[in-house]
C-alpha cells in the first residue's frame, strides 16, 4: 500500500513560497514582511524560518533583524555568487575587528589566481592602502590569498600554478615558482595563519586567516594590515625617497602575530560560524 504524502504538500509549498519571496527581494527582509506578503500565519512563518536556518537555506542577520538566503540555497543554483551575501554576513564582524584593533582590515575572496577585496574597513588615522573593494591582486603575493591557498589540495594548486609563468610579481619580493609557493604554504599550514611583509604596500605587514564554509571550504579570508615602521619625519622621508631606500622594520612579524593574530582568528571564526547552518 502506497504512502499518502498529500498532507506534506501544503507544508512544502509554504517553504517554497518563503524561499521564493526572500529570493525576490532586493535585500534582506524582516519576518513581518514575510508574514504580510506571503500570507502565512506568524507562528507558521517563524517555524519555517527556523527550519530553513537550521539547514542553511536562510541566514538570520541579527544586527538587522532580517533574513536572507543562506549558503545552501545558493548552492542549488550554478550562477550563485558568494560575494553579496558574504559581504552582508561579514560586515559587522569586520567592523568589530577594526574597533578592537584600531587597524585596517580586509575581507577577500579568490577568483582564479587573484584575490578580490570585497570589504575594506579602514581604521581612523591609518594610511590609505591599495586594497579598496573591487581591487584584484595576485593571490600568491598577498596574505589574503595565501591563507586560502594553504587550504587547497596539491591537485588544485598544480592546476592554478603549473609553472613560473603563473607568477606575475608586483615587487621583486615574493614567491616566483610552484616549488617556492608550496614551501611557503607548508609553513602557513603549520602555524595556521599567513603573512606578507612589504610585498603589497611598502612599510606594511599583513596577517590573515581563512573563512571556512559549512563544507570546510575556504570561501574568503580576513586580513589585518599594520604599519611595520615608525613614521619618519618629513625630512627623513624626503632623504629616504631621494636615496631610494626603505628604513629598517621596527615592528617585526612575531610581534604582530603575538598582538593581533587572536583578533583576526576570532573574526574569521565568527564569519565562518555565520556561514554554517545551525544545529
Amino acid at each position: 500500500m502506497g504512502v499518502n504524502n498529500a498532507p506534506q504538500v501544503p507544508a512544502a509549498k509554504n517553504v517554497l513560497s518563503v524561499l521564493r519571496y526572500i529570493a525576490a527581494q532586493a535585500g534582506p527582509v524582516g519576518a513581518g514582511a514575510i508574514v504580510r506578503d506571503v500570507g502565512l500565519p506568524r507562528s507558521t512563518t517563524y517555524h519555517l524560518l527556523a527550519a530553513l536556518i537550521e539547514d542553511g537555506f536562510v541566514t538570520h542577520l541579527p544586527e538587522e533583524r532580517k533574513y536572507a538566503l543562506g549558503v545552501t540555497a545558493h548552492e542549488l543554483g550554478s550562477g550563485y555568487s558568494r560575494q553579496a551575501p558574504l559581504q552582508r554576513i561579514a560586515r559587522y564582524p569586520m567592523t568589530q575587528l577594526v574597533e578592537r584593533t584600531k587597524r585596517t582590515a580586509h575581507l577577500a575572496i579568490m577568483h582564479g589566481r587573484d584575490v578580490i577585496y570585497v570589504i575594506e574597513e579602514r581604521a581612523k588615522r591609518q594610511a590609505d592602502l591599495v586594497t579598496n573593494p573591487g581591487v584584484r591582486l595576485p593571490a600568491h603575493l598577498t596574505a589574503s590569498g595565501r591563507a586560502m591557498l594553504a587550504t587547497f589540495s596539491a591537485e588544485q594548486l598544480a592546476a592554478l600554478y603549473p609553472g613560473p609563468e603563473a607568477f606575475p610579481t608586483r615587487y621583486e619580493t615574493g614567491v616566483h615558482t610552484p616549488e617556492a609557493l608550496n614551501e611557503l604554504l607548508v609553513q602557513i599550514r603549520a602555524v595556521g595563519y599567513s603573512w606578507e611583509q612589504d610585498e603589497v604596500t611598502e612599510g606594511f605587514s599583513s596577517i590573515a586567516v581563512p573563512v571556512m564554509d559549512h563544507a570546510g571550504h575556504a570561501v574568503a579570508s580576513v586580513t589585518l594590515t599594520i604599519a611595520n615602521r615608525e613614521k619618519p619625519s618629513k625630512a627623513a622621508a624626503s632623504r629616504n625617497a631621494a636615496l631610494g631606500v626603505l628604513p629598517e622594520r621596527t615592528i617585526h612579524l612575531e610581534d604582530l602575530v603575538s598582538e593581533w593574530l587572536p583578533q583576526v582568528t576570532r573574526t574569521a571564526a565568527e564569519i565562518s560560524r555565520r556561514l554554517r547552518p545551525s544545529g
